[in-house]
């Protein structure tokens, strides 16, 4: 540990000073184990497919030359200590010039406030708590916030079930879960009165029964469910509460939307409903070209973390090359590509048109997808943010 600590410490001086600038670094911190593992895969197949597009044609020209590009992904885990560790050992080992991640909000933002204090861009694809870029300058990210996505839920799932009464079960231990959880609340309550809440159950990240918390909630009659939970927990929770005697409709986040959730769900989510990012099935343009070359090159449907890794990757490498310039200084260049993101006011993704706010964070819009008898995402609705 001695030894290792001194070799980072001379890197870090090095860092400083000088580096080589032959090509250029970024760094993922994605979740390739623990609880989340299919969104670790599905940010690090987008980034591949992108950086073969790049380095394919000689690298990203900068300033009139062209360099290669250098993706170094490391695995947090899906735990918060884990992400933070992998950042500092990123900005000081791996001397990178931004990173792209973490995506759940569980370890972007604690990651978050590691790279903001170590000067250090990161953007997060996925995250959607507020906590992550607040007051943040060096933290952006390529997701919407939930306190947009909240009313969107809300609203959509008034409207679409005809509700009168909600319940929410959440994971209390998510940063995310619990964020998204308790602003649904505040909405639901907001629009249909106090009290209209008629269960609030929450539940830990390793748990696995979930019957004490479903059976609370069946007996409080709500018109549906509000699951604002990872896909691994979704798909326990469903099974779970059809087996209790649930005949009625769950309404979920954006976390549903990965790859996986069907081959764990089955036929318990076919019909169900969530707000996510962007709509695979339909899709055009720019967006449908990346869907047929991802699921040609890997062999699924990419989901919305794949896509947002895809926006908030080119988003850095655009910054990259509106510096102008590769700096020989570390520390300079770290600070050129912060300002050069801050400064982009518009950003044609595959997920959409955003604008960036002050904190960091896309002004666009979110989409409400089914789950069709396929298994199949289908869009249903648009649903953008009032100016």
């Amino acid at each position: 540990m001695k030894k290792w600590g001194m070799v980072i410490g001379a890197v870090a001086m090095l860092g400083s000073a000088a580096w080589a600038a032959d090509s250029l670094k970024i760094g993922f911190n994605l979740p390739m184990t623990g609880d989340i593992p299919k969104v670790g895969e599905s940010s690090r197949n987008a980034a591949e497919m992108l950086k073969a597009d790049i380095n394919g044609k000689g690298g990203l020209e900068v300033g009139g030359k062209k360099y290669l590009l250098d993706f170094i992904y490391e695995d947090n885990e899906s735990k918060a200590e884990s992400a933070v560790n992998v950042a500092l050992k990123m900005i000081e080992r791996d001397e990178v010039l931004a990173i792209v991640g973490p995506n759940s909000s569980k370890q972007a933002v604690p990651a978050g406030g590691t790279c903001d204090d170590n000067h250090t861009p990161m953007i997060s694809p996925w995250s959607t708590n507020p906590d992550c870029t607040l007051d943040r300058p060096w933290v952006f990210r390529a997701a919407f916030l939930d306190p947009f996505q909240g009313p969107v839920a809300v609203n959509f799932a008034a409207k679409t079930f005809k509700a009168k009464k909600s319940a929410v079960i959440f994971d209390i231990s998510n940063d995310y879960s619990k964020g998204l959880a308790e602003i649904f609340r505040n909405e639901w309550e907001k629009k249909m009165g106090e009290g209209t809440v008629v269960a609030f159950e929450s539940h830990g990240t390793k748990d696995q029964d979930f019957s004490a918390q479903l059976t609370k909630i069946i007996a409080a009659k709500p018109d549906f469910i509000f699951l604002p939970d990872n896909y691994n927990q979704v798909a326990l929770i469903v099974r779970q509460a059809h087996d209790l005697g649930w005949k009625g409709p769950f309404m979920g986040s954006d976390t549903w939307g990965t790859a996986e959730l069907m081959d764990l769900c089955g036929d318990g989510c076919k019909g169900q409903y969530f707000s996510t990012h962007y709509a695979a099935a339909g899709a055009t343009g720019a967006t449908k070209e990346f869907i047929d070359r991802f699921t040609a090159k890997f062999g699924y449907v990419p989901d919305d973390v794949a896509a947002l890794t895809w926006d908030a990757t080119h988003i850095v490498l655009k910054a990259i090359q509106d510096v102008g310039a590769v700096h020989p200084k570390l520390k300079e260049e770290r600070k050129a590509i912060r300002d050069a993101m801050a400064a982009i006011p518009e950003f044609n993704g595959i997920t959409g048109n955003m604008k960036f706010n002050d904190q960091g964070d896309p002004i666009k819009c979110a989409v409400v997808v089914r789950i069709n008898e396929e298994g199949k995402f289908v869009f249903t609705e648009q649903v953008c943010p009032t100016e």
